[in-house]
């Protein structure tokens, strides 16, 4: 069986922003890391490829020369190949040419199950896999949380609205977007990542391949809004009571 996971390597959402509106990102370079929904799905790869010992797992990332770092890290944690389709970082691909490049790529290999993440953490549209999916001309189930595969067939439990759940049974080829699941993404281990720094990542450039004239373009980056600072309110509580009361007065909410 062959796997393929898409990833998107995106900003440590602990890092501090400091934007630059004019060019979309941020002013100062920011630690990055494979999306946390991409891990899940390489996870999910993973843990069938230690079912079925022929199987063999594909790493995928779109994106500028630091894509090469999140394809590193999928080796260490087990992939046995990674493919770096080299795209420059701004202005962002949207992900209709996304999928274009991936569908370029991927519709001549044969691969029989595609992973991606629910979602990337930075966007949140969860529209690159399904656009794949539909390019390929795959069956295509999202928010998957737990997956198991045979010979021709793919058996998933998928979340709906409300919480629901929905148990499928899918031919393959297919495409699968995990959602979440029991099982955590594993560690790297030495041995792997000692083989992934010797490792050269199959690199395609994406002005190679065939994509769509984009039709959106992004107007505005910006950060959240500051929510106003709030007011405690010092003394006992008969002085904090009578503050209390004049600031309700003063605002006329008496």
């Amino acid at each position: 069986m062959r796997l393929l996971v898409c990833l998107k390597q995106v900003w440590e959402p602990e890092s501090l922003f400091d934007l630059q509106e004019a060019e979309l990102r941020p002013r100062s370079p920011l630690r990055r890391k494979i999306s946390s929904y991409d891990e899940l799905a390489l996870e999910e790869a993973l843990r069938l490829k230690d079912r079925l010992p022929e199987a063999r797992v594909t790493a995928l990332s779109v994106g500028a020369a630091t894509a090469v770092d999140a394809l590193r890290r999928a080796l260490g944690m087990g992939a046995d190949q990674a493919v770096h389709i080299l795209a420059p970082e701004q202005p962002t691909p949207r992900p209709a040419t996304l999928a274009a490049w991936i569908a370029a790529w991927a519709g001549e290999q044969g691969f029989d199950l595609i992973l991606a993440g629910g979602m990337s953490e930075d966007a949140m549209q969860g529209a690159v896999g399904p656009m794949l999916a539909a390019k390929l001309g795959l069956p295509a189930v999202t928010s998957v949380i737990k997956l198991d595969a045979g010979s021709n067939a793919l058996e998933v439990e998928r979340e709906m609205e409300g919480g629901r759940r929905q148990r499928l049974s899918v031919q393959l080829p297919a495409l699968v977007t995990i959602q979440s699941g029991p099982n955590q993404p594993r560690y790297p281990t030495l041995s792997n990542l000692l083989r992934a720094k010797k490792t050269t990542p199959l690199t395609i450039e994406a002005v190679d391949l065939a994509a769509p004239l984009e039709r959106e373009k992004v107007l505005a980056l910006a950060p959240p809004e500051k929510r106003r600072a709030g007011l405690v309110l010092e003394g006992d509580t008969t002085q904090k009571a009578e503050r209390l009361l004049a600031i309700l007065r003063e605002r006329a909410l008496l």
